[in-house]
């Protein structure tokens, strides 16, 4: 959620808001209100409010009565930690002292003036900000036909009849999350997931991280340098007792300087090769999921096909899909009750459905990355216009940020770059600059 430094268009009195840019009342959901039984994707160590305050998180669950037995291996429901930072933003919002207003409307486009952006909203109204920041996540394609997952998000669909074959199109997180939903209901038909190599997300479990010092990573030298750079320390992990998890939570401080040490070239190789052995490893599921998956794989509930979806067609009772498996070449007619789409990320700015990006790049005040995945951004996170200029009352954190920094999804790695972002503000103010 974007801190905006702003004023009211009539008054021009400045204040501070927290604005929401294109979260509406229907897209809230999708933050705060999710099934209480599938685990999120982090253990709850990692999730802490502020770096420094280890144990706040934790304290909070204890105060609710929710035991804690090991906190590197413990997963919290996504509710409870939606409720979290609820509790977080209360204090703040009910102080009638308080800069900080919340305002549950979306932002549908953005103009900028000299010296001041003014952010239009839905409702017809205007919010005057002398400086903007960015955080709008992940953008969701529309669902393709009658897509479960995005119509639940939104609080509108039925879940399909127990007896009806689910196909789930992606072999993420996600799908894991929608996987648990279905099982959790009890019996059920078969769940087909398909994704272009059938990957599933590995298991999480206690490790000690290695420790690198900045000097001892190999800044570019390349994806493939990177590898078996990668598994001499996995080797190396072994014969102490430890294993890959070790290398991987050990990197985590320096992947985004491996990230922007490399090439253009570089980035689109590691994208085209690596990063999906990358993400299963990198973002794991709890030790319960992975046994209760694992289950229903073994007796025949679950199905995982490494593929592509070739077309599907509406019918009388769901939908009829044509799979393209990769092993073989061969290709799989199912029939389908429902349809997950568990891949729907929008990655490429410019088909974005999000119309605040959309005005943005129209308007030429940002433009995508070299890859495409991303708004291009500063390291400090300032947008960069389309003439490649750095635009200093525009500024990003999170997944529109990932064409810079690549590991800029998690709760940890979001949470230290808005930290610094917002000292770097503060610090403007401080020096006499423009008020943020």
């Amino acid at each position: 959620m974007p801190i905006t430094a702003s004023s009211d268009v009539a008054s021009r009195k400045p204040i501070a808001r927290l604005t929401m840019p294109g979260m509406t009342r229907r897209t809230r959901p999708r933050l705060f209100d999710r099934p209480s039984g599938p685990p999120p994707k982090r253990p709850r160590f990692e999730h802490e409010r502020l770096r420094g305050q280890a144990r706040h998180f934790v304290q909070w669950l204890e105060t609710r009565s929710i035991p804690v037995d090991d906190p590197a291996t413990y997963f919290a429901a996504r509710r409870l930690y939606g409720e979290y930072l609820e509790h977080l933003l209360k204090e703040p919002r009910e102080d009638s002292g308080s800069r900080l207003h919340v305002i549950d409307e979306e932002c549908v486009e953005l103009v900028q003036h000299d010296g001041y952006v003014e952010l239009r909203l839905a409702n017809g109204s205007s919010i005057v900000a002398e400086r903007c920041v960015l955080a709008t996540g992940h953008d969701r394609s529309a669902g393709r036909g009658q897509s479960l997952l995005a119509q639940v998000d939104a609080g509108r669909t039925a879940l399909p009849e127990r007896t009806d074959r689910v196909l789930v199109i992606g072999t993420s997180l996600s799908m894991v999350d929608t996987c648990l939903s279905l099982l959790l209901r009890g019996p059920a038909g078969e769940i087909v997931a398909v994704s272009r190599r059938g990957l599933l997300p590995a298991v999480h479990r206690k490790n000690q991280p290695i420790v690198l010092q900045r000097s001892e990573v190999p800044l570019g030298c390349g994806p493939a340098h990177f590898v078996t750079w990668f598994r001499q320390l996995v080797r190396a992990a072994e014969a102490r007792g430890g294993d890959w998890r070790d290398v991987v939570d050990g990197l985590r401080p320096h992947n985004q300087s491996i990230w922007q040490s490399w090439s253009i070239t570089q980035r689109r190789r590691f994208f085209r090769h690596l990063k999906a052995w990358w993400d299963i490893h990198r973002h794991r599921m709890a030790p319960q999921v992975s046994e209760r998956l694992s289950e229903a794989i073994g007796r025949g509930q679950l199905r995982v096909i490494a593929g592509r979806v070739r077309d599907v067609t509406p019918v009388e009772g769901g939908f009829s899909v044509r799979l393209h498996c990769r092993d073989g070449q061969r290709t799989e007619e199912i029939r389908a009750g429902q349809i997950y789409d568990c891949a729907g990320l929008v990655a490429d700015p410019d088909k974005s459905t999000n119309p605040l990006i959309r005005s943005l790049l129209a308007g030429g005040m940002a433009r995508a990355d070299a890859l495409r995945i991303g708004l291009a951004v500063a390291t400090d996170g300032a947008l960069i216009n389309r003439n490649g200029r750095r635009n200093d009352l525009l500024y990003a954190v999170g997944p529109l940020t990932r064409g810079t920094f690549l590991e800029i999804e998690a709760i940890p790695d979001i949470r230290v770059q808005c930290q610094r972002l917002a000292g770097a503000l503060l610090a403007r103010q401080a020096s006499g600059l423009p008020r943020v």
